[in-house]
């Protein structure tokens, strides 16, 4: 007997959820960074509003985080780079752990246009 299983598609939230966890990994494997922004550019279109703004806020990140990499490993040769380096960390984990939070009150990001936190 062949039995067919529906399969659930994971909730607009836990894609969000899951995107933020990507990124918080990609600190340490990078590959992970490009699958969430994907991930973001494939599901903004048809997610809430509320929602919209958080793939904004991550697809911003993603962006905004090639940059500070790129200007980061450009200095290494001067000490700068690993600081650079050390802040796009820290600031990729902030960006993270704030969006989850509003995820979790299921607000809106308040300004996902923001370069910084």
């Amino acid at each position: 007997m062949n039995q067919v299983i529906a399969q659930e598609k994971p909730s607009a939230q836990g894609a969000v959820q899951m995107i933020y966890i990507l990124y918080l990994i990609s600190i340490f494997t990078g590959i992970t960074g490009i699958i969430g922004v994907v991930m973001a550019y494939r599901n903004k279109d048809d997610a809430p509003d509320w929602l919209k703004s958080h793939y904004q806020f991550q697809i911003r990140t993603f962006w905004i985080g090639v940059l500070y990499i790129l200007i980061g490993f450009m200095l290494t040769s001067m000490i700068l780079g690993y600081f650079i380096l050390l802040f796009w960390a820290i600031w990729v984990i902030v960006r993270c752990v704030k969006g989850m939070h509003l995820l979790d009150q299921k607000s809106a990001h308040t300004d996902p246009k923001t370069w910084m936190f």
